[in-house]
């Protein structure tokens, strides 16, 4: 069987040339950090792995892997589920606003993670712990001050 295609036209792609503005805008006052690495930063100051923060947005855990790493570039729905996971704004993901970690939140993923398994501790456990890091506390206080 042969078609006859002589009458159809072959169909181009024309794309327009991007233009060069001709306004010059001025500089954004944007810090030096890129939106993947504000995102791994943040994250560790919330104390949550790469799995933890995939899960509670509901993706793969290579994704946010890829968005830290700046391979893959974030889109505006992506940048707001993750600023929710989070709970900070879009602004400061996107370095907008300037985010200056209290002394409480910028705790040690290692210490962060041992506290939450000493929270799931049967009260006495968790009393002897919070005894013995107290002593320990003081000892070094005392240690320091002499």
């Amino acid at each position: 069987m042969c078609y006859d295609m002589t009458h159809v036209k072959p169909y181009r792609y024309t794309y327009p040339m991007p233009r060069v503005p001709k306004q010059t805008l001025p500089p954004l006052k944007l810090s030096s950090e890129s939106v993947g690495q504000r995102i791994a930063r943040i994250r560790k100051l919330r104390g949550l792995t790469q799995v933890q923060l995939a899960q509670k947005i509901g993706i793969e855990r290579t994704v946010i892997a890829n968005y830290e790493k700046d391979r893959l570039r974030i889109y505006d729905e992506m940048l707001a589920r993750i600023a929710l996971a989070l709970s900070v704004s879009t602004d400061e993901l996107l370095g907008l606003s300037a985010s200056t970690p209290s002394k409480d939140e910028a705790a040690s993923l290692r210490l962060v993670r041992r506290l939450r398994k000493i929270e799931q501790l049967p009260p006495a456990k968790q009393k002897a712990i919070i005894q013995t890091l107290d002593m320990a506390l003081q000892s070094f206080e005392q240690e320091r001050s002499e």
